[in-house]
């Protein structure tokens, strides 16, 4: 299992550092996020100033740019990291892309299936040096003259993973995709019984198999160095637990473990603000099913390669304590 860690900053002048710091600390991986500032840019200087650590976009925002745009960006970012860039899709909600990024939406899954599919024919066309000519229900390239061509890339193509929960998406993305990007908000029933046996269906339907494809998984984790700390996470876990299981689009882990209903109440306190009345209605029990809770850093390792060694090629565990010192114990116990 390779292990990743987000970039601590999307400051472009400090991201370089932060990520030289994961890379000497042992991490195989580091992303940026498309939250408050654009998840591509860090990673120039986080490209220029490390060496081995792979460098992923987990998530940029899909339907807010177009094929050709995520082409260019993700192929000098290959160039740029010689060969370690990965470019990790998401779809986002309805209200974000229609509201926030003034983009049309329609369709998600097969409009993301169509959108990996023209990237890879950009990549094609430039790679091989043919002509463009990709054709679809929502995405149209047939023009790259040799001025808008960068010729073949040294280190190929990057790999694309994509951010998928339900069940529709999930297909799209193990028929198109090299990779999926898990949420933090799943659990193992939910990856067991819904999520691989569409991936597996879906690779065989397109002549893959699972060792063709990566599971990119993101782990809540509770634990800290002190009682304090360890009390303080759990509360943070909750919290995000919460905010995560009042969306619609998450309502089916939650039915998968008896708490379908939970979902429409938590949604009408999101949208009343009640953001602390929120954390409490997470017990015990929907805390430890989703998120890896332990007292002590090694625990915590130990749950993860339970859960996930025979499902993950990358873990990216979450802390929430803010201990330094917390991550590194916990690396070193998933390398042992």
């Amino acid at each position: 299992m390779k292990i990743d860690a987000g970039i601590p900053t999307n400051d472009p002048r400090e991201s370089g550092k932060a990520t030289k710091v994961l890379e000497d600390a042992g991490y195989d991986g580091a992303f940026t996020a498309e939250t408050s500032h654009d998840p591509f840019l860090p990673l120039v200087s986080a490209a220029l100033e490390t060496e081995k650590i792979e460098l992923v976009t987990a998530i940029a925002v899909a339907f807010a740019r177009n094929p050709m745009i995520l082409a260019n960006l993700g192929y000098d970012l290959q160039k740029l990291s010689k060969g370690r860039f990965i470019l990790g899709l998401g779809s986002q909600i309805r209200p974000h892309i229609t509201k926030r990024f003034s983009m049309s939406w329609s369709s998600p899954a097969a409009r993301m299936k169509e959108m990996i599919e023209a990237i890879r024919a950009i990549w094609d066309c430039w790679q091989n040096e043919g002509t463009l000519n990709f054709k679809g229900e929502f995405y149209t390239h047939t023009l790259m003259t040799p001025m808008f061509s960068p010729g073949p890339n040294p280190y190929g193509v990057p790999k694309i993973y994509v951010a998928a929960v339900g069940p529709l998406m999930t297909k799209s993305v193990a028929e198109s995709a090299d990779g999926l990007l898990v949420h933090p908000f799943h659990t193992p029933k939910y990856m067991t019984e819904t999520t691989l046996p569409i991936v597996e269906e879906s690779l065989s339907s397109v002549g893959k198999t699972r060792s063709d494809f990566d599971f990119s998984i993101s782990v809540m984790t509770a634990t800290g160095l002190s009682e304090e700390t360890y009390q303080k996470a759990i509360q943070a876990c909750k919290s995000g637990i919460a905010f995560y299981a009042s969306t619609p689009a998450y309502k089916g882990v939650l039915e998968a473990h008896g708490y379908g209903d939970l979902q429409g109440r938590l949604n009408l306190l999101s949208k009343e603000g009640k953001w602390g009345e929120m954390t409490g209605l997470i017990d015990d029990d929907l805390l430890n099913t989703i998120a890896v809770v332990a007292e002590t850093p090694e625990a915590v390792a130990e749950e993860i390669k339970k859960r996930y060694s025979d499902q993950g090629d990358r873990i990216t565990p979450a802390f929430y304590s803010g201990e330094e010192g917390l991550a590194s114990r916990v690396i070193s116990a998933l390398r042992s």
